[in-house]
């Protein structure tokens, strides 16, 4: 894709619906029995893969037009009796909440991926899960983790567990608090930070026995889930992200994007760009089971600030596009415990490095702190401004990657290309139909 660059805009958008909560509503809506019709939703590759699953699984979907899905659900128990097989394609999502679903069913479950899933780690919910009593026959293992394909087999009783997780992980804590719905007791998750809670609140909003008191989350057995019947699901964050970044690094620009989601477990990339001087309002604010507004962006003299571990969990898909924001604020930006960037579709810490030196950024990452190599966290610095030049841009098969190198590429002054933008696919299909309607 040749990357061209936009002097200034003033315009008012909407990005695609939330990709995190489109997971979640197709699977709690599939564990209600009835009908529960969700508008609008998100169609992209790995909300796609959840969808293929939920069918093969017995769970009545049906497609209403290009933003709505009506999902009959069938109880917490899926009517099948047989083994079946499962692809998750790509989407870690899929795979990581779903297991926590699938080792409580009462048929076995050989649960394959893509290959670029076949090489992230699946330890992190196997090891937990099995204290549970969940069981797993694992037909793929290596020194230090567990991969897919993984092999699920039915357990003769869930039981409950009290956890105190090492990382900070919304999806190891959804696989869990799933499991927890089938456990004999009362299962509690304390996390070292709070990472993003869209299966709490829509658990709530299903009327799931689940409570977060001081900060641990207690869940226990449920004999059934209600559906309210329909659900909204504002804008996503993540995929705002990159448009905010740009009307902020743009000069002479103005840019409103609708109805985006707020949680505050998920923008954490609003406070730290505030921190930076980035001029945002958010205005139009409703409060339901998730919050959304509408966030109004212009230019900003951005300066460098400090990110700590502890902010990561609510921001951890940004930073790609933080890097970014950093390449345009004076001094150095520097975002620490960030280690878990080396383990998503692709090692995001490298993919960083490469596309901003190839556009003339400043950037550095190494290792930090712990006496071992595998206690020990990463960071990234970036130093601004940037003097930047044309670049060819490698996307490395990670949406994330190859949307903020096409934005950096939009807001450098200088023509680029990147290599190949089908990733893109995997949780924003209208990014370049949006991006063009800008010029």
């Amino acid at each position: 894709m040749k990357i061209k660059p936009i002097a200034k805009i003033n315009k008012i958008i909407k990005v695609p619906p939330d990709k995190s909560i489109s997971h979640r509503a197709v699977i709690i809506s599939s564990l209600a029995r009835g009908k529960t019709l969700i508008k609008p939703f998100l169609r992209s590759d790995d909300t796609r893969a959840t969808i293929d699953c939920l069918k093969k699984l017995g769970v009545g979907v049906k497609f209403l037009g290009k933003i709505s899905v009506l999902i009959r659900g069938t109880g917490l128990y899926f009517p099948k009796k047989k083994k079946v097989t499962l692809n998750a394609g790509e989407s870690g999502t899929t795979m990581r909440i779903l297991t926590g679903i699938l080792c409580a069913q009462k048929f076995a479950v050989d649960f394959k991926a893509a290959a670029a899933l076949n090489k992230r780690p699946m330890g992190r919910v196997v090891w937990p899960l099995t204290k549970m009593n969940a069981n797993f026959m694992n037909r793929s293992q290596r020194a230090k983790d567990i991969y897919p394909p993984l092999l699920i087999r039915p357990s003769k009783r869930i039981k409950a567990g009290k956890f105190k997780l090492k990382i900070a992980s919304a999806q190891v804590k959804s696989a869990l608090i799933f499991a927890s719905l089938y456990a004999d007791k009362i299962t509690t998750i304390k996390e070292p930070y709070r990472s993003r809670d869209h299966t709490e609140r829509m658990l709530k909003l299903f009327k799931a026995p689940i409570a977060i008191k001081k900060g641990v989350i207690h869940s226990k057995s449920a004999a059934n889930l209600k559906s309210p019947r329909k659900i909204f699901i504002p804008s996503d964050f993540s995929s705002a992200a990159f448009f905010i970044v740009l009307g902020l690094i743009l000069k002479n620009s103005k840019l409103t994007i609708k109805d985006v989601n707020i949680n505050p477990s998920r923008a954490g990339l609003l406070r730290v760009l505030k921190r930076m001087g980035a001029k945002i309002k958010i205005i139009n604010k409703k409060n339901n089971y998730e919050p959304y507004a509408d966030i109004e962006v212009k230019s900003s003299k951005l300066k460098a600030v400090e990110v700590k571990p502890s902010e990561i969990p609510a921001m951890i898909d940004e930073i790609p596009i933080l890097c970014v924001a950093a390449c345009f604020a004076k001094g150095k930006t520097t975002v620490w415990g960030v280690k878990e960037l080396k383990v998503k579709e692709t090692d995001r810490i490298k993919a960083i490095k490469t596309n901003l030196k190839a556009a003339g950024g400043k950037v550095s990452a190494g290792t930090c702190g712990g006496r071992t190599s595998s206690s020990r966290d990463w960071f990234i610095s970036v130093r601004g401004p940037a003097k930047f030049k044309s670049a060819k841009f490698l996307s490395f098969s990670d949406h994330r990657t190859a949307m903020s190198a096409i934005i950096l590429g939009v807001a450098s002054g200088k023509s680029s290309i990147i290599d190949d933008t089908t990733c893109i696919n995997k949780s924003f299909p209208e990014f370049k139909s949006l991006l063009k309607s800008l010029y």
